[in-house]
């Protein structure tokens, strides 16, 4: 082979197989991979938001909904009811206290857990049960229990010689009721996230602050804690969320009752569009309800946020 023909040769071999992409083509690359997220929040979270604000601002029903403008009104009606804003007070003191009590209960749980081994076990596996039992059947199940004629409860106390007890019967038992089937129910959740939390804690600062002289309540309040700080403010903010959107354990243990004492925003909200067929007035309360617990969420969220930043 001639040194032409093999120069020529290694020219082709060298030579780029096409012309490298532009800015314009590389810059469309992310927008075509996103496309199908993008077209799925479209359908499945901006319509029904819309929506949900179309029905708000008209004169809604069942039957006839978006037919007439209606402004504000339907938003003056939703804060005009004792119901409602009766609903939004119990609403945001049931989900705080829910939140609040699970993540001392889970986080204790969890600890617990994990001074076993890094294996929950079979005792973890137990206290599981109450999550994976639909919520339906939980109610079912505590409203039987709580039964004031034939329940297992106040069978046991007849029993033992005492009298019998009601405590959906009355407005604050029948709530601190709720609060403690839901806490009953949830902890275990919070204990799993805590757990799993648990096991990315580093032994080498557990080891190092016993060799400190650090005992356990020392290393549990300034080593494990602060560890897992970032993940307990992001369980709490969803039990916030979670506790805020109850609706199955008031409709099946106590239906809102007695009177409007366990009556959330949700099961108010629920009540309003299928019951009384005001479906602009219930879009209208799911709007504030919304603003609420967007306000509550976003300041755990800042809280967590400014804790980042100064980790």
């Amino acid at each position: 082979m001639s040194a032409t023909a093999l120069a020529e040769r290694t020219r082709t071999e060298q030579a780029p197989a096409g012309k490298p992409p532009t800015t314009a083509a590389r810059s469309r690359v992310p927008a075509l991979l996103a496309a199908p997220t993008l077209a799925f929040l479209a359908v499945f979270a901006a319509y029904p938001l819309l929506y949900i604000l179309g029905l708000a601002f008209t004169d809604s029903t069942l039957a006839r909904p978006l037919q007439r403008w209606t402004g504000f009104d339907n938003f003056r009606t939703a804060l005009e009811s004792q119901s409602f804003t009766g609903s939004l007070w119990r609403t945001t003191a049931f989900a705080v206290l829910t939140a609040l009590l699970q993540l001392l209960a889970g986080t204790a749980l969890a600890l617990l857990l994990r001074a076993r081994g890094r294996r929950p076990g079979l005792l973890g596996t137990l206290l599981l049960l109450p999550l994976v039992t639909p919520p339906v059947m939980v109610g079912v199940a505590w409203k039987l229990l709580l039964a004031p004629t034939g329940g297992a409860l106040n069978s046991l106390l007849h029993d033992v010689g005492l009298p019998a007890v009601n405590p959906l019967g009355s407005a604050v038992p029948a709530f601190l009721t709720l609060v403690v089937i839901d806490t009953w129910q949830w902890t275990p959740f919070v204990m799993l996230l805590v757990h799993a939390a648990l096991l990315g804690v580093p032994d080498e600062l557990t080891e190092a602050a016993a060799l400190d002289g650090a005992g356990p309540w020392r290393t549990l309040r300034s080593v494990t804690l602060p560890a897992i700080e970032p993940t307990l403010l992001s369980v709490l903010l969803l039990k916030l969320v979670i506790g805020f959107k109850v609706f199955d354990l008031v409709y099946v243990v106590t239906s809102g009752g007695p009177g409007f004492s366990t009556t959330t925003s949700t099961f108010d909200i629920q009540r309003t569009a299928l019951q009384e067929f005001d479906v602009g007035s219930a879009a209208a309360a799911t709007v504030v309800f919304s603003l609420l617990i967007g306000a509550v969420a976003g300041t755990v969220a800042l809280r967590r946020k400014r804790y980042e930043e100064y980790a």
